[in-house]
């Protein structure tokens, strides 16, 4: 325990000096001697001999007081305990303020991404109808083109029968023209005859 002088103790005490003079003299409380020879008592000693009161003369022991110093201090360790407890949580709650922005910015970006998907696949399906019909329109038109080719080409090979109709002389058989170009002729009239034999002949 701490150890005083008679003025400390006298103030410790609420007591006079020469009051706590007067004790240690007639021995009712005890004393020691410091390195310099000056009598100390030990506070515990003035606690049981006087009690303890507060500083300055009040009326409540001084343990009382070192218990209030001493609760004063939990209660100081504890406010600064919730005080970094509130700073701690505060730095949590702007961390997920943050992780929140960021995800609401991630939602955002994927809703203009899926929009822009959609819009590009809408217009690609466009693409490809029209291209269908493209297609189409196109097959049809070779179709078309075909068709008037073929009826062309028929109508030219028609007009040409037709020339080739009208520029044919009339002509007669070949024995028929002989026969009456020899009429009057008896050695033709049996050459005539000789050949239809043969080629009567050769035939069958």
């Amino acid at each position: 325990m701490a150890k005083v002088g008679a003025q400390r103790a006298a103030e410790l005490t609420g007591r006079s000096k020469s009051t706590i003079q007067r004790a240690m003299n007639s021995g009712k409380l005890s004393y020691e001697l410091d390195s310099n020879g000056r009598r100390v008592i030990d506070v515990s000693e003035l606690d049981r001999a006087f009690g303890l009161r507060a500083s300055g003369g009040g009326d409540a022991p001084a343990g009382n007081t070192v218990e209030t110093e001493l609760k004063k201090a939990a209660d100081l360790l504890e406010m600064e305990r919730m005080k970094m407890r509130i700073k701690m949580l505060e730095d949590q709650l702007d961390t997920t303020r943050d992780q929140l922005d960021d995800l609401k910015e991630q939602r955002d970006q994927w809703q203009r991404q899926a929009q822009q998907v959609l819009l590009t696949s809408q217009y690609s399906q466009k693409q490809a109808e029209e291209l269908q019909a493209e297609l189409k329109e196109r097959e049809r038109k070779d179709q078309e083109r075909r068709r008037q080719a073929m009826e062309m080409r028929m109508k030219k090979m028609e007009g040409q029968n037709q020339n080739q109709t009208q520029a044919r002389p009339i002509t007669r058989p070949a024995s028929q023209t002989d026969e009456s170009a020899n009429s009057g002729r008896p050695e033709m009239n049996f050459q005539i005859l000789w050949q239809k034999i043969k080629g009567a002949a050769s035939s069958g």
